[in-house]
């Protein structure tokens, strides 16, 4: 029984009771590779794993960059619809304060938009998440 079966590690390359035996010869592959006969062909793969690399290296700046414009467009949107926001809360805040009537249409209106407006810009974040998700 070999130590990979032993340890239960499946991962591990199997061991062969040939090139255990202290009479055996090393197999070729072993030779030439210790030799480094192969460098053209170890320098063929380097250059493949390299433009692999550098490939998946430009998809992940990419996608880095999208994320990164989409998350400024969602909070410029947010700062413009708070500074759209803040005059109407404003104006809410100071009519209940003064004691204004609520059945005013001034003050009607205010209390709408302050109901309206983050509701919309909440309806617009979670229509943006559900697009981006599916």
């Amino acid at each position: 029984m070999s130590l990979a079966t032993q340890s239960g590690d499946a991962q591990l390359a199997p061991h062969r009771k040939s090139d255990a035996l202290p009479g055996n010869p090393p197999s070729a592959d072993l030779l030439t590779a210790l030799s480094g006969k192969d460098a053209s062909r170890d320098q063929a793969v380097a250059y493949r794993t390299r433009r692999v690399v550098l490939g998946s290296l430009g998809v992940m700046k990419d996608q880095k960059q999208s994320r990164n414009r989409s998350r400024g467009v969602a909070l410029a949107i947010t700062v413009v619809v708070l500074a759209l926001i803040a005059p109407l809360v404003w104006e809410a805040t100071d009519s209940l304060i003064a004691g204004e009537h609520l059945a005013d249409p001034g003050s009607q209106f205010s209390l709408w938009a302050c109901f309206l407006c983050p509701t919309l810009l909440g309806a617009a974040l979670v229509a943006g998440w559900w697009k981006h998700r599916s």
